[in-house]
């Protein structure tokens, strides 16, 4: 009985996931779309600091809730192995969890990733859109040059 509650409530969280992902998605486009901007004076951090800062809150709560979630079920798993005493179901047990683990990991060295590759993606952007003084100079050069 408490197995099929634990697995209610992780198919329950995909509902919470579906929006956070769509928020992140249009986070992303909004993001991208900054570098594609008509003018390099184009100032659109008043668009992006709310975006980012939501992300960072969305981050904050989700992490730690995936994990106690992600935990759980893999408990779970653990204990419906060592419960199986027909080989059938031990081996399903056993293959889902080492699936199980495999998405857990799988979630963290993605979520590790992220937050390295943020900075560098934020400095890109940055420049994308105000380049440096000396990438200014050298693009008003270039057509004088021809």
């Amino acid at each position: 009985m408490k197995n099929a509650n634990i697995s209610t409530i992780i198919k329950g969280s995909t509902k919470v996931m579906l929006p956070a992902l769509a928020v992140a998605m249009v986070a992303a486009f909004a993001l991208s779309s900054t570098a594609f901007a008509a003018s390099t004076d184009a100032d659109l951090s008043n668009v992006t600091a709310p975006i980012i800062s939501l992300l960072n809150s969305i981050f904050k709560v989700a992490i730690p809730l995936v994990a106690a979630v992600g935990s759980l079920y893999c408990i779970t798993l653990g204990v419906k192995y060592a419960r199986a005493e027909e080989p059938q179901d031990r081996e399903k047990a056993k293959q889902h969890l080492k699936g199980a683990i495999t998405g857990f990991v799988l979630i963290f060295v993605l979520v590790v990733a992220l937050n390295l590759a943020i900075t560098p993606l934020q400095n890109w952007m940055n420049n994308s859109i105000n380049p440096p003084a000396a990438t200014q100079q050298q693009q008003q050069q270039q057509p004088e040059n021809k």
